[in-house]
Order: structure tokens, then sequence, then C-alpha cells
């Protein structure tokens, strides 16, 4: 199955759990993409000694899973794209949202 994620929220334990799922979706061997928007763009670097976001996104990152992130966001937020969070577009959310059997939103 295809499962696209949209992630809207930087909340440790909302973003945890987000990354957790794409993390476990993937090793049921699902084709998996989150689209980050909103304050979601600040994730990569975000630890928490509970909820480690960036433990659980590296991973999905590392079990094959494609990140993207609104670069309007990033830009309003002063952020550049990174290697795990390319800079993409409105267009890139609605094609994954077409591309995806099912969307989940955090």
């Amino acid at each position: 199955m295809k499962i696209g994620i949209i992630l809207e929220t930087k909340e440790f334990e909302k973003a945890w759990n987000a990354f957790r799922f794409a993390v476990t979706a993937k090793k049921q061997g699902h084709e998996v993409k989150v689209f980050l928007m909103g304050e979601a763009v600040e994730c990569e670097g975000l630890i928490h000694e509970k909820y480690n976001v960036d433990e659980q996104l590296k991973a999905f990152v590392h079990a094959g899973g494609e990140i993207l992130a609104c670069g309007t966001c990033l830009k309003s937020r002063q952020l550049d794209s990174t290697e795990a969070c390319p800079v993409s577009t409105m267009i890139d959310c609605v094609n994954l949202v077409i591309w995806a059997d099912k969307t989940v939103t955090f």
C-alpha cells in the first residue's frame, strides 16, 4: 500500500508518533512519503528525552522513506532544506495525496 503522511506539528509526542507510524509502515513493506507542513518543518534535530523525533525521522529515512518539506514554511522560518527534508511545494503535497492509497494527518 502507498501511505501518505502529512505532519503539521512539532509537538514532541505527536511528531514522534507520526514518524514511528511511518517507520513501522516501511518495515511492513509499504511505500511511505511524509510531507512536513507548518511548524513540522522544524522536526529535524528535534530531541526530547522521552520523544526523540530526530531519531525516528532518521530511522524513517534509513528505511527508505521519503520526506518532503514545504518550501514556504521553511522560508517563513528562515530555514534551509536538508538532504533529509528537501524543499517541496503545495503541488508536491497534492501529488502525494493523489499518489497515496491512504493519507494520514498528524
